[in-house]
C-alpha cells in the first residue's frame, strides 16, 4: 500500500485549497488556460495546479446505464512548495467511493491504481511522475471507481493542453 499517512496528509493538504481554489473558477485565481486544462495558483500557501473536467462521464448500475447526481468530478496535477509537493495526481469524482476500493486510472491503454478516501483518489507517490509523464504524452484518461451506493462510474478526461497545462503550473510553484 502506499506510504499512509505522509502521502494521506500531503494530498488533504494540498487538496485542501485546491479544491476553493476551483471553485472559484472565474475569478483571479485562475491564471491560464490550455485547451482542455485550466492553470490555478493560490498565494496562502503558495499552491499551484492544472486541473481538468472529464468530457465524458458514464454511470452504471447492474450493467445498465442510469442517472446519478454528482458533485464536481475533476482531474488535478499538483504543486505545494512548502509541503514538498511536485506533480501530485489527485482525482475527485464528485461522489463517496466505495471503501476499500481503488480507481483504475488508463491513460492510453496503460493503467494505473489510485488509492481512495472519501471522494479523492490518488497513486502512491512513486508513481506520480510516470503518470504525469504518460499523461504529457497521452491523448485520454479515463478514470474507473465504484460509489459507496455501487455506481460505476467512468469518467473521460482529454489530455489536449495538459503539457502546457502542467509545465505553466509547475513553473509558477518553482
Amino acid at each position: 500500500m502506499i506510504s499512509g499517512i505522509r502521502t494521506t496528509l500531503l494530498v488533504l493538504a494540498a487538496i485542501g485549497t485546491a479544491g476553493a481554489a476551483f471553485a472559484q473558477e472565474e475569478t483571479d485565481n485562475r491564471v491560464a488556460a490550455e485547451a482542455d486544462w485550466g492553470v490555478f495558483v493560490s498565494s496562502d500557501p503558495m499552491e499551484c495546479l492544472a486541473v481538468s473536467r472529464p468530457e465524458e462521464m458514464l454511470n452504471t448500475r447492474d450493467g445498465e446505464v442510469v442517472e446519478v447526481r454528482r458533485g464536481e468530478t475533476r482531474l488535478f496535477v499538483f504543486y505545494r512548495p512548502g509541503a514538498n509537493v511536485n506533480g501530485q495526481v489527485a482525482f475527485t469524482g464528485g461522489y463517496p467511493f466505495a471503501g476499500n476500493s481503488t480507481v483504475e486510472m488508463d491513460v492510453d491503454g496503460t493503467k494505473y491504481e489510485l488509492f481512495v478516501e472519501g471522494e479523492w483518489a490518488w497513486p502512491a507517490p512513486e508513481d506520480d511522475a510516470t503518470i504525469v509523464a504518460a499523461m504529457k504524452a497521452g491523448s485520454k484518461a479515463v478514470l474507473a471507481g465504484r460509489s459507496g451506493r455501487g455506481t460505476n462510474t467512468q469518467d473521460t478526461f482529454s489530455l489536449i493542453g495538459f503539457t502546457a497545462a502542467v509545465e505553466e503550473a509547475a513553473r509558477r510553484c518553482n
